[in-house]
């Protein structure tokens, strides 16, 4: 606790410093700045005819950073050298890890961000701050591909109007030699959105074009709910609707509507309604077997003739 307190304090202080040298293609972790904002300079990106995207993926991004890069990155902004011992101590805190059967491992990491550290966010945007500078240099893609980044902590995609191997090549060199970090080629794409039942996901939605409901020719970019965010959301409304649960109907109600308020307020944005449709339909299926399930299922907890659909509405559940 002591430790999250410090860290927030100098935090606080030194934020700004850096807020004023981060790029404007950074949006996570950042104060007045989120997902959805990624996502339209994404859709921005794509209008101007940029439908070839590189999607990366890093492995262990967190877990790979180098410390001596990242102090010498902090150096170049913060002078006070208490300051900097301190962050120093944090990054080389010893990790404390139970096995499960009474034994503790220690270990000194020499590479990484503190987990859960209220600063390891800031610390991360940092040490890729010197990509995003590179990306957008006059030797970098941003000049010789006029190709556009967009960021989300270690997330990011770059969008071209073709994605040449002197792009890919570009990225790969930067990440891997200049800031020692991975690139997981098993998950990292290319994605060319101009061509038939291709989709991009990116920060829990999926992007694709889709024929206009009416069938015809014109088409239009759908960004909703991905599959895997869906999946997700199901697997938290299972548990909380579950038989091993001991809540009342009106504690579960009131956990769904818990879930489903946050989870709703982030992907209300381009065409969630047929994703709200189903997970509303699975709602009623849950709560089906919820009843079904309890102990005293004999006696109906709704009024006679009432449907499940309102009967759980007068208890208070919120649809979507």
């Amino acid at each position: 606790m002591r430790d999250r307190v410090a860290q927030m304090a100098v935090l606080l202080v030194i934020e700004p410093i850096f807020e004023a040298d981060f790029e404007g293609c950074s949006f996570g972790f950042r104060p007045k700045r989120n997902a959805q904002q990624a996502l339209d300079q994404i859709q921005a990106a794509l209008k101007a005819g940029r439908q070839e995207v590189y999607d990366a993926d890093l492995a262990s991004y967190f877990d790979t950073i180098d410390h001596d890069r990242l102090m010498r990155q902090l150096e170049r902004r913060i002078a006070d050298q208490s300051v900097l011992t301190l962050i120093q101590l944090w990054l080389r805190c010893p990790v404390v890890e139970d096995d499960g059967h009474g034994r503790r491992r220690t270990t000194h990491p020499r590479q990484g961000t503190p987990q859960g550290g209220v600063i390891s966010p800031l610390l991360a945007n940092v040490y890729l701050h010197d990509f995003d500078r590179a990306f957008h240099a006059a030797d970098g893609p941003a000049q010789f591909a006029n190709a556009r980044l967009v960021r989300y902590a270690d997330d990011f995609v770059v969008l071209a109007r073709w994605m040449g191997p002197r792009i890919v090549a570009w990225l790969e060199r930067t990440l891997e030699q200049d800031l020692r970090l991975t690139v997981n080629r098993t998950k990292t794409q290319v994605v060319r959105l101009h061509g038939a039942k291709t989709s991009l996901n990116f920060l829990g939605f999926t992007l694709r074009y889709d024929r206009d409901r009416f069938g015809r020719e014109r088409r239009y970019l759908n960004v909703g709910p991905s599959k895997r965010a869906l999946a997700r959301v199901r697997g938290k409304l299972r548990d909380l609707t579950s038989r091993r649960t001991n809540r009342s109907l009106v504690e579960t109600i009131g956990a769904v509507n818990t879930l489903l308020r946050g989870w709703a307020a982030y992907f209300r944005y381009g065409y969630p309604r047929a994703a709200f449709r189903a997970l509303n339909h699975y709602l009623q299926v849950r709560f089906g077997c919820f009843l079904r399930n309890r102990s005293q299922r004999r006696s109906r907890p709704f009024r006679q003739g009432e449907s499940l659909y309102a009967g759980l509405q007068r208890y208070g559940l919120r649809y979507l």
